[in-house]
């Protein structure tokens, strides 16, 4: 698919939604984009786990921070990156990250190729990871190829003194 019209995404633009633990605004999907890659905005509260420790079999994703702190585990590396910062999360490689202060953190996640950011909305759908039905998570895990260890919550919590579900922020 060919991408043929320019757009100007605001910073009020694009649909937003909770995903159980940290926010989701789509800013850019992989139609408009030919394919090749998507965009979403992660607010995230203070301290809030974004996800439990997963990996993507079909893609890589970058996050750019835009304001707060945000920590990373990828693979066995801790990382931590301010604004200005961007992040390589490779696929097949296990990760996760989170809010490491106590402010808001925002980051653009660039997601190539495009395709993960119809996960994302299917997950607001059902309510968050929190929310979701096992079975069903495992099945929306299953379509797009991601493996999920939601038993790492627990240590992660403890380890980088996070929660998980977090609260919505504006």
């Amino acid at each position: 698919m060919e991408t043929t019209t320019a757009k100007v995404v605001g910073p009020q633009d694009g649909k937003a939604g909770f995903l159980g633990s940290i926010g989701v605004r789509f800013m850019i999907d992989g139609d408009e984009a030919g394919g090749g890659f998507s965009l979403v905005e992660h607010p995230m509260g203070p301290r809030a786990l974004a996800a439990p420790l997963h990996r993507h079999t079909r893609e890589d994703e970058y996050s750019y921070v835009l304001e707060g702190r945000m920590g990373a585990l990828l693979g066995d590396e801790v990382l931590e990156a301010g604004p200005g910062d961007l992040v390589f999360k490779p696929r097949n490689q296990w990760h996760t990250f989170w809010n490491a202060g106590d402010e808001p953190c925002r980051i653009l996640e660039i997601i190539a190729p495009a395709g993960f950011e119809r996960f994302f909305a299917e997950l607001v759908d059902l309510g968050g990871v929190a929310q979701a039905d096992p079975q069903v998570m495992g099945e929306l895990c299953a379509r797009y190829e991601l493996e999920m260890d939601p038993e790492s919550v627990p240590g992660l919590i403890e380890r980088f003194d996070v929660k998980f579900p977090g609260e919505p922020i504006q």
